[in-house]
């Protein structure tokens, strides 16, 4: 390379490096801008989310720690007394144990006949929208309406059931009160979780039933060896969904028992109700607050990150 080569290459030099300042200036002003607009996009959720989420959370766990009760003029730093009284109140964990019956009942059962609605509404050649609305149906009704229906059906004497045997008193009962809106609860919320279940059978490749079907499987094997590996990621969804339904009832318990008879069908989140509006006792009701949500954060997380683990996604 001659001495004009090399000046000539020289003089390029800067001016390549400008052009590179500027394309990186202009990527970098484009990452900003999308950066931006994304926070901005997502701003309103935020916000919404800041004070009817995030803000709660925060006043209730300040809140356990002072006594904040008609007793007292202004509330007063108690440390953990909330939490400690809990352990000595009955009430509280006849609502824990009423509430644990609940989750362990209605969460395997309601997810069995969500499988079995969802097998049996793909299975049909006509007549599958027919089938999947009536399944449906009880999740579109409001959980007062549904309570309205349930209490009708219960009643004695005039009630549905009350026809078949007018002594059977369902909600007066306390050995069956709490059954009985285990039973509504389970009818309320199959179909919901049905849905789910339906969208995973339709993300299962049909190829896999024809290699079994090839292989001489029958329907009870493709099934336990198939279809409900491949429902996993659906499983561990749904599962958190109705857990968090089991642990979340109020409306429908208002209407039907208010928690009677006596306790007997009392639950956490309807004791924190009546502890912090009909008593008045904002600190033990923001101690059970906290215990109720770090009880569900705890059993979700397990049930996500242990059970994720095991199962298998399609790419």
């Amino acid at each position: 390379m001659d001495s004009s080569q090399i000046l000539q290459t020289s003089a390029c030099l800067p001016a390549r490096d400008e052009v590179y300042q500027r394309a990186l200036h202009k990527e970098i002003r484009s990452k900003w801008r999308r950066t931006l607009t994304g926070w901005l996009l997502l701003a309103p959720s935020l916000v919404f989310l800041a004070i009817f989420t995030i803000y709660p959370i925060i006043k209730s766990v300040i809140s356990s720690f002072y006594k904040d009760n008609l007793s007292v003029m202004d509330p007063v730093f108690t440390g953990l007394d909330n939490y400690l009284s809990l352990f000595h109140d009955m009430v509280f964990w006849e609502c824990f144990f009423n509430n644990l019956l609940v989750a362990v009942v209605t969460v395997p059962i309601s997810i069995a006949f969500a499988v079995i609605m969802a097998l049996f509404a793909n299975s049909l050649k006509k007549g599958k929208t027919i089938v999947r609305l009536g399944f449906t149906y009880p999740t579109f009704i409001p959980l007062v309406a549904a309570a309205n229906i349930w209490m009708f059906i219960y009643t004695p004497i005039y009630g549905l059931l009350g026809y078949i045997n007018p002594e059977w008193r369902f909600l007066a009962d306390s050995d069956t009160a709490i059954w009985a809106l285990i039973v509504m609860l389970i009818w309320k919320q199959a179909g919901y979780i049905m849905l789910f279940y339906i969208a995973g059978l339709h993300g299962i490749s049909r190829e896999l039933y024809e290699a079994a079907k090839i292989d001489g499987a029958n329907s009870v094997k493709i099934f336990i060896k198939i279809t409900w590996p491949m429902l996993k990621p659906t499983t561990i969804y749904v599962l958190i969904i109705a857990l968090t339904n089991a642990y979340k009832m109020v409306d429908h318990l208002y209407i039907m028992t208010k928690g009677g008879p006596g306790n007997a069908t009392n639950v956490l989140l309807f004791y924190i109700y009546q502890t912090g509006f009909d008593y008045w006792d904002t600190g033990k009701a923001s101690a059970m607050t906290v215990i109720l949500v770090t009880l569900l954060l705890m059993v979700t997380s397990i049930c996500f990150f242990v059970q994720d683990k095991k199962a298998y996604y399609n790419d």
